[in-house]
């Protein structure tokens, strides 16, 4: 008789969340193949079996994620889309590619929000990016660290420092100071702008 499965026992077996699953099954990835009085899930472990590749994990995607700080850099961000896009095909990998347009300072960015989730449902399989600072300016390590724990592999295709780091720190900072300052002072007051200037020279000195 084959085995039937809660939707807990059958997310432990793929190595997905419960969330995954009910996810799948909106996507008529895996839908259960009986559902009981109460309409609780059951899954027939047969059914699950052909999902299943390497040590009981589901096969899982690639994606490529791409990011620049401001919305002047929109050509740089379809270039870097680029480079990824001919990279993971050159490796033969299906794959996506998730972005960002904003400071890499910011942990509240859609795309980036998006890509953790991925990785903590097991979605994810491998994280292809251009430069280490892409994923975050400080902070990248937290990310690669629920990578290692998830078994996500990360491809960094440049090793070498960004050479735009510079650059885009200097406008994560004004971002702030700008954010920051309009919420102190409001952003038509004249005092506002006269910090905001202020700050802005001195961070473009500091970065010549």
């Amino acid at each position: 008789m084959d085995k039937l499965l809660n939707i807990s026992q059958a997310a432990n077996v793929l190595g997905v969340s419960e969330s995954t699953l009910r996810r799948w099954e909106t996507e008529g990835r895996l839908v259960p193949d009986e559902r009981t009085a109460g309409g609780q899930r059951r899954y027939k472990l047969s059914s699950i079996r052909p999902q299943m590749k390497h040590g009981d994990k589901l096969e899982r995607k690639t994606v490529a994620y791409a990011r620049v700080s401001s919305h002047d850099q929109k050509a740089d961000l379809e270039r870097q889309k680029q480079v990824l896009e001919l990279y993971c095909a050159s490796q033969g990998w299906t794959f996506e590619v998730m972005s960002d347009l904003g400071s890499g300072i910011n942990y509240n960015k859609k795309g980036l929000k998006a890509l953790i989730q991925a990785i903590i449902d097991n979605d994810v399989g491998r994280l292809v990016i251009t430069h280490k600072d892409r994923l975050l300016r400080f902070g990248a390590e937290l990310i690669f660290s629920i990578c290692e724990a998830k078994q996500v592999e990360v491809v960094i295709i440049n090793q070498g420092e960004d050479s735009t780091f510079e650059e885009d720190l200097a406008k994560d900072v004004l971002e702030i100071i700008t954010v920051f300052s309009a919420r102190l002072y409001g952003s038509r007051s004249r005092k506002n702008q006269k910090l905001i200037d202020g700050m802005t020279k001195a961070v473009e000195d500091s970065s010549k």
